[in-house]
């Protein structure tokens, strides 16, 4: 079968289309963005034009791809895996703390980029948009597990659980406690698992037993 320029076989080609998006990566960080044209990629990456259509046909194509390639280059699998492989809600929360703590911070300087301008601009809505999704696919994981466990705090339905932990996944909460307060990342870490676990957590159910003990 014939290689394609996407083959990953390809190590050139797979080496430039890295490069490509790397260089997507500084420009949202160091210009946002508004910056982000197919020229500035190329000379960013210092390639030719030619070169950056001979792997995405649009900035949009580019963007698209912006997703998976920090995903891998942060560890995104790694992050969360132990989250679904936990062995109950609870440890799960933790495993999600832990993750939020320790990959979303370094990826805060491209989503402000994107959020500022995700309303006027088609190709960083639709980022937005796969961000979120995927961000509420693990929220909607842990509300139906501790839902599953009887463990889901009243009044949390996995609807309204599954929003707000979500919504707590806020590049400003991040910002400000990072930044603004000087906190370290295992500081937040302990402070944001004592929240999450105070707000939706509840205790087990207690096991009915007969009169005689069975």
């Amino acid at each position: 079968m014939a290689r394609t320029i996407e083959d990953p076989r390809n190590a050139r080609s797979k080496r430039t289309r890295d490069a490509l998006l790397d260089a997507t990566r500084t420009i949202l960080e160091t210009e946002g963005f508004e910056a982000l044209t197919m020229t500035a990629v190329a000379e960013r990456a210092r390639v030719t034009r030619r070169a950056v259509y001979l792997h995405f046909n649009s900035r949009s194509e580019l963007v698209s791809a912006l997703f998976d390639y920090l995903a891998e280059r942060e560890g995104l699998a790694e992050s969360t895996d132990p989250i679904r492989d936990a062995p109950d809600a609870v440890a799960a929360l933790r495993a999600w703390v832990r993750h939020l703590t320790t990959y979303h911070p370094r990826l805060m300087t491209v989503d402000r980029a994107i959020e500022r301008v995700r309303h006027t601009d088609a190709d960083a809505a639709r980022h937005r948009e796969t961000v979120t999704e995927a961000q509420l696919a693990n929220c909607r994981l842990l509300a139906e597990r501790l839902a599953a466990e009887h463990r889901l705090a009243p009044p949390w339905t996995v609807r309204s659980a599954t929003d707000m932990l979500w919504g707590l996944i806020s590049t400003d909460l991040f910002e400000r406690m990072l930044s603004g307060r000087g906190w370290s990342q295992r500081r937040l870490e302990t402070h944001l698992l004592e929240l999450y676990l105070s707000t939706f957590v509840q205790d087990p159910p207690s096991i009915e037993r007969s009169p005689s003990g069975e």
